[in-house]
């Protein structure tokens, strides 16, 4: 009698567990996990608020390299100008061998989350907590900034890649993404229209979209060592296919600090490498 007395309120707790997600939560066009809009409250209040790792006033601070297939490592340096029709210019971006950079070498790339929504102008439904990547360069000054997104919440955590410059190759790879429950075995999937104007004769040329589809699963949990110190992290290993080819991510997830190392396999078969190096 004590089990058939139990299995009603065991019953009740996951009804109303699955009444709060849907209130609160809704599946979004690429099949993220998001919050609800709500016309009551301001834009912090709903996407902001409840983030535990990606909040406004942070500065989350990596290192990178990209590797060939021969192991050697480079890193990206402002290229040469090319003025636009409106008038400003904007810079290319060239390799250099990781032992010869100079001032005008991007070192790092600082992620810093933001208050409100960064597109209201053109997209007043944006549904992510914005934030800017900044490429700073080895004389301390921004080469360039990035407006874009992500999204967190206590269903999954998902953001994009850094994509200016050379990095526009991450497009193609499985973007940093994880869900809950955090534990080993955990899968999921998801896909991605991608077009043509992320193509780049430097890794690979197309035409017309494509779509990425995208396979993920949690792998492992253990201590790392990291540029913070020790930290337990979930490793997921991640794989896109499409028309073009694949390419493969392997993240490491740390509750409190996020994704903390960021292995790409790109479609060109090089390797690209971020690490976190601080957090402010």
């Amino acid at each position: 009698m004590k089990i058939i007395k139990f299995i009603p309120i065991l019953l009740l707790n996951i009804s109303c567990y699955a009444q709060e997600n849907f209130d609160k939560y809704v599946i979004d066009d690429d099949g993220i996990t998001v919050e609800k809009t709500d016309s009551t409250k301001q834009y912090d209040d709903v996407y902001n608020s409840n983030n535990e790792i990606y909040n406004v006033g942070k500065k989350f601070t990596y290192s990178y390299f990209n590797q060939n297939s021969k192991g050697q490592k480079f890193l990206i340096k402002r290229g040469k100008g090319i003025l636009q029709p409106q008038g400003y210019t904007i810079y290319d971006w060239e390799f250099v061998n990781i032992e010869n950079q100079d001032n005008e070498t991007v070192s790092r790339i600082i992620l810093k989350p933001s208050s409100g929504n960064p597109f209201e102008g053109n997209d007043p439904d944006y549904n992510q907590t914005g934030f800017d990547y900044e490429y700073v360069l080895n004389n301390g000054k921004n080469h360039l900034k990035e407006t874009t997104g992500a999204i967190e919440n206590k269903m999954n955590v998902w953001i994009h890649p850094p994509r200016s410059n050379f990095f526009k190759i991450l497009e193609l790879n499985p973007f940093p993404y994880i869900k809950t429950p955090y534990k080993i075995g955990t899968k999921w999937n998801w896909k991605l229209e991608i077009g043509d104007h992320w193509s780049d004769k430097r890794w690979l040329e197309w035409k017309g979209e494509i779509e990425n589809t995208y396979d993920y699963e949690i792998k492992e949990k253990k201590i790392i060592t990291t540029k913070l110190g020790s930290l337990e992290c979930y490793i997921v290993h991640a794989k896109a296919k499409s028309r073009i080819g694949e390419t493969e991510l392997i993240s490491y997830f740390n509750p409190k600090f996020g994704f903390v190392k960021l292995e790409y396999k790109n479609i060109d078969d090089t390797k690209t490498i971020l690490e976190l190096e601080n957090v402010e």
